[in-house]
Parts: structure tokens; C-alpha cells; sequence
């Protein structure tokens, strides 16, 4: 999903992304793990308890999860890496809408997802005994969720899998990980989770309200609070107080002065030129505009990002420049990977044929 439909919501989103937890945890860095209550082993050898002298990742999943889908990979590639360093790698999967699926998911996917997988355990649960003794008493809604367990038995990191660090996990492998930095870091972190959570609610009753000024004076708190790498909500929050507002230009020109401010951003200068494309609501579109910060963001990224490749040739086809977009939207192909690249397939026939492909919202 390219651009959320509720700007409430997107601020929300983004600041869950970027401190975690929403729930009350009981469950915290620092503690002894829960012991491991598992249902049937899909994939490996089955895991009883947590050795002492290893160091363990239980990541939850789903087969349902996009952003799951995208950080199997990486956690695979976690695994390859250290495996033989004393590090095991479990699979759970949880929250699950039909388990039948999982056994089929993991054996296509093949080399890509090559550590323990297990489904959780519902005899007594049918939420899963690992889905609340792990995730839920760690305030964690959200998936995928990852924990490190050190030798010690001990949680000494919880996160997206994505962004776990290699340098994290040696320390920890090593004995050298210092968790006490670590659960204060963790609790600093929760204190400002609780204050983006009063002001996302202030936010979404001005916008629903339609109260501008408070809106804005929200978000300027937010904006003090929230790490700099998810500044890009504000940045969107913003062009949704413009659109909100019917003053189309102003959004055009916002977005425009933010991306020439965050010209390094490729991530966040897609978004932005996505935006100025396909929102619904944008009835006045820049498209010049679109195509310059489009443009950034192909530099930012090196040329080498099939998404952001896919922007600019709806920008330039758009533009009526069909021969350019055609081009762009042929890298696009060939760059792109699994479901992506079909779908980019059909917006490549769009082109040839002369047809605005239909925007994902």
C-alpha cells in the first residue's frame, strides 16, 4: 500500500513502526524468556528448551504478512551467517488464519527461509500459547516481531526483524552485550511510545474536527518526539492537512519544498511523488512536480529500486512521455522480484497499449 487513506492513521502507523509496543508490556528486555511451548514443528529440528552457551531469535510470523514476507530473507540470511556460531533461528508462526497454509508457504519459499519454522501451540489457547506468553505480554500487536534470547536464557533484544543488527547479535553471541544499557534504552523508548500515543489521538481529532491549527500544532510536538528516521509521517501528514483543506496547491508546493529538504530520501521521496500521482483526493496535481521529486528519488536510490523505477514511469506517462515511461517501466521489470514483478508486468502492458494502469491504493 503506497499511500494510506487515513492520515490519522498513517501518523499512527508510522509511530508504532518506529517505537513498537502499543500494549502495556509485562514482558521486557532484561527478562528471562518464556519457555517455549510450541505446536507442531513444520521445518528442523524441534527446539525443547533454550540451551545455555547458545543464543536463539524467535521471530513471529504469519503467512497472511506482507512485511513478513519481505524480512524472511534477511532473517535467513541472519541465519546462514551465524548458524555455525552458535546461533538457532525459530520461525513461529502465529496469529495465523489457516495453518494448513504454513507447511506449503515454507517449502516455496525453499532457500529462502532455511531455519526452524513451528506453528504455536492451541490446545489450551486458540490464540496461541506462544502468541501470549511472548508476544502479547510484550505489548508486541505487530508482526514480524522478533526476540534474541542470550545464552543466559535472557531477552536481550525485541524488534522488526529488519532491524536487527549484525553487530547487535555478535555482542550478544559474545557475552559482551550489555543488557542493562539495553533495558533502559528499552524503557526510554516505551516512555516516548506512550506520548506519540496521546498525541496521535490529539491529531486525529483535529483532523476530525477539522480543527487546522490544532492539527498542525500536534504535529509540530510529534515531529520533536519521533525518530528522524520516520519524519517522512509528518512530511505526509501535512500535505494531508493541505488536501484536507482543498488547497491543492499549497500541497503540491509543500511536498515539493520537502523533498528538495530530504533529497537523500529515496524511500521518502517516492512516497511523496506517489502521492502527488494517485491520491484520490489531490484533484490538482503537480505532475511536473511528481516527476522531479520521482526523479530524486531514482538518484537517491542509485536506479536500482524496482518501486521507486515504477513511480517515475507513471510520472513521465502521465506526462504523455510514453516512450520514456515505457523504458523505465521495462527496468522496472527487470529488477523486480515474486508478485512484484507481475504486477509491473501488466503496468509495462498498460503503457505499450497506451493505458493508464489502474494505482493500488
Amino acid at each position: 500500500m503506497k499511500i494510506l487513506k487515513s492520515l490519522s492513521a498513517a501518523l499512527v502507523l508510522s509511530m508504532c513502526a518506529s517505537v513498537g509496543a502499543l500494549a502495556e508490556a509485562t514482558l521486557k528486555v532484561g527478562d528471562a524468556a518464556p519457555k517455549l511451548q510450541v505446536g507442531k514443528w513444520i521445518q528442523g529440528d524441534p527446539v525443547t528448551s533454550f540451551a545455555a552457551g547458545k543464543t536463539y531469535i524467535v521471530e513471529f510470523w504469519a503467512t497472511w504478512c506482507g512485511p513478513c514476507k519481505v524480512s524472511i530473507p534477511h532473517l535467513n540470511d541472519i541465519h546462514n551467517k551465524f548458524k555455525d556460531q552458535g546461533l538457532v533461528v525459530i520461525g513461529q508462526d502465529c496469529f495465523e488464519r489457516d495453518e494448513d497454509l504454513v507447511a506449503p508457504f515454507v517449502k516455496k519459499m525453499a532457500d529462502k527461509m532455511t531455519y526452524r519454522v513451528t506453528l504455536d501451540d492451541k490446545t489450551a489457547d486458540k490464540n496461541g500459547a506462544m502468541s501470549k506468553t511472548w508476544m502479547e505480554a510484550a505489548g508486541q500487536n505487530g508482526i514480524p516481531t522478533a526476540f534474541v534470547v542470550d545464552k543466559t536464557g535472557h531477552i536481550a533484544w525485541i524488534g522488526h526483524p529488519m532491524e536487527l543488527k549484525d553487530a547487535t547479535l555478535k555482542e550478544v553471541m559474545a557475552g559482551t552485550f550489555d543488557t542493562k544499557k539495553a533495558a533502559a534504552e528499552a524503557a526510554q523508548k516505551d516512555a516516548m511510545q506512550s506520548q506519540l500515543q496521546e498525541l496521535s489521538q490529539a491529531f486525529g481529532k483535529a483532523m476530525s474536527s477539522q480543527d487546522w491549527p490544532v492539527a498542525i500544532e500536534t504535529l509540530d510536538k510529534v515531529a520533536k518526539v519521533l525518530p528522524a528516521e520516520n519524519q517522512g509521517a509528518i512530511v505526509n501528514a501535512r500535505i494531508g492537512i493541505f488536501v484536507a483543506q482543498k488547497d491543492f496547491k499549497g500541497a503540491n508546493k509543500y511536498a515539493l519544498e520537502a523533498s528538495e529538504k530530504h533529497a537523500d530520501n529515496a524511500a521518502l521521496q517516492n512516497e511523496l511523488a506517489w502521492r502527488l500521482l494517485v491520491d484520490p483526493a489531490l484533484v490538482d496535481r503537480d505532475l511536473k512536480a511528481a516527476e522531479t521529486i520521482a526523479l530524486r528519488a531514482e538518484k537517491a536510490s542509485g536506479g536500482k529500486d524496482a518501486g521507486i523505477l515504477d513511480t517515475l514511469g507513471r510520472a513521465e506517462f502521465m506526462l504523455g512521455k510514453k516512450k520514456e515511461a515505457i523504458e523505465i517501466a521495462t527496468k522496472a521489470v527487470a529488477l523486480a522480484e515474486g508478485d512484484a514483478k507481475d504486477a509491473m508486468t501488466k503496468t509495462l502492458e498498460s503503457y505499450k497499449a497506451d493505458k493508464l494502469p489502474s494505482a493500488q491504493q
